[in-house]
């Protein structure tokens, strides 16, 4: 069966890099007047000759959101589960290599996070582990659905690239997402981060929407890690990788996130900075070229980026995270992933959301659809 891969290949890094920085302000302008945005239209979007016109992008973006998704704004939450993992990577604090203690959460230490999100008001729940099939595998994943799913309306999960078997098991225990970030489509800078473990396995990680999407997952979201690569390089491959699967698995929901390199345990500096304010730019683009996608932000940003990013083009955020393992109430100073930026409460979150009147939405919009 054809996957992303045959696309992929067809690709050339360089060609692609390339085609994007000569983009002109004449193709700006062509792209912001056009109806229909093209992947063509994206790269001009995206390119440094559009940063003079970021102000009109972002009017667009407003106006489209709005017609789309209205005022509101989505809240979720991560739920850490394990730090353990398998994989050496070098930019992650759950790094194998990382000689620090782990943990992963029991079944009891699960109901001890959960009753604490559900009275922080959370119905929308982010599953998140490191990658140790030992530990944290497809039944150890059930089991925690089992338990989880009945106090949240809707699951999303962010762990190892599974099977596509695994993924149809996981969906009928009341799995709704699943987020797979490519990390960075260039190739070669993916094996020199990733030296160790099964994430070394790019065509295998690169294929795992296609096998959501054979799975009949409800949503999938895509992203890369912004700062490993040219981020603007890297974001035309997750254009075309989300514009392959809305075209082949047109049943299934998507969403883009934007994560930022962030400081974790060990450290590693970003390749390529990024600015917010081209930060900005990219999720104006996205959203001009994709009414449909979802843009999701994370607390890896600054209080003031997602305070004024509200308007702007994002649906959903996260707010009152954690990213360690039973962070919330059980072991507050295990190791986590990285540093969070915004440790506001979701309760301020939520009145700054109303203050610039939106509403706070706690759990997926759209679940009495499915």
């Amino acid at each position: 069966m054809s996957s992303f891969k045959d696309v992929y290949d067809k690709m050339d890094w360089e060609d692609s890099k390339a085609s994007i920085y000569a983009k002109t302000a004449s193709d700006v302008e062509r792209a912001i007047a056009a109806r229909h945005r093209t992947l063509e239209d994206f790269k001009a979007l995206i390119s440094p000759a559009a940063a003079p016109y970021l102000e009109q992008m972002a009017s667009i973006s407003q106006q489209l959101t709005l017609q789309r998704f209205g005022k509101v704004i989505q809240l979720y939450i991560p739920l850490y589960l394990s730090n353990e993992c398998n994989n050496i990577c070098t930019y992650c604090g759950f790094s194998y290599d990382n000689k620090v203690k782990r943990k992963t959460l029991s079944a009891i230490e699960i109901m001890q996070e959960v009753q604490h999100l559900k009275q922080m008001g959370y119905e929308h729940v982010l599953l998140v582990t490191g990658e140790a099939n030992h530990t944290v595998h497809v039944d150890y994943f059930k089991k925690a659905l089992e338990l989880i799913r009945p106090h949240f309306a809707h699951v999303s999960m962010e762990v190892q690239p599974l099977d596509l078997l695994d993924y149809k098991e996981l969906v009928l225990f009341g799995l709704h997402t699943v987020l797979v970030y490519q990390e960075t489509y260039h190739r070669e800078a993916y094996q020199s981060h990733h030296p160790k473990g099964k994430k070394s396995n790019f065509v295998y990680r690169l294929e795992t929407p296609d096998r959501l999407g054979q799975a009949g997952i409800h949503k999938m979201g895509l992203g890369v890690l912004i700062g490993l690569e040219d981020w603007r390089t890297d974001s035309f491959f997750t254009a075309v990788h989300l514009d392959y699967l809305e075209k082949k698995y047109w049943k299934s929901k998507y969403s883009l996130s934007f994560p930022r390199l962030r400081p974790f345990s060990g450290g590693l500096e970003p390749k390529v900075e990024m600015s917010d304010r081209e930060l900005v730019q990219l999720i104006c683009a996205y959203r001009l070229w994709n009414q449909e996608a979802e843009l999701s932000i994370s607390t890896r940003e600054s209080e003031v980026f997602r305070n004024n990013i509200i308007k702007l083009g994002i649906t959903s955020m996260s707010a009152g995270s954690k990213t360690n393992p039973g962070g919330y109430t059980v072991e507050q100073e295990s190791l986590e992933q990285f540093e969070i930026s915004d440790e506001r409460s979701p309760k301020v979150i939520a009145e700054i959301i109303s203050a610039q009147g939106y509403e706070p939405v706690w759990k997926d919009w759209d679940q009495h659809l499915m």
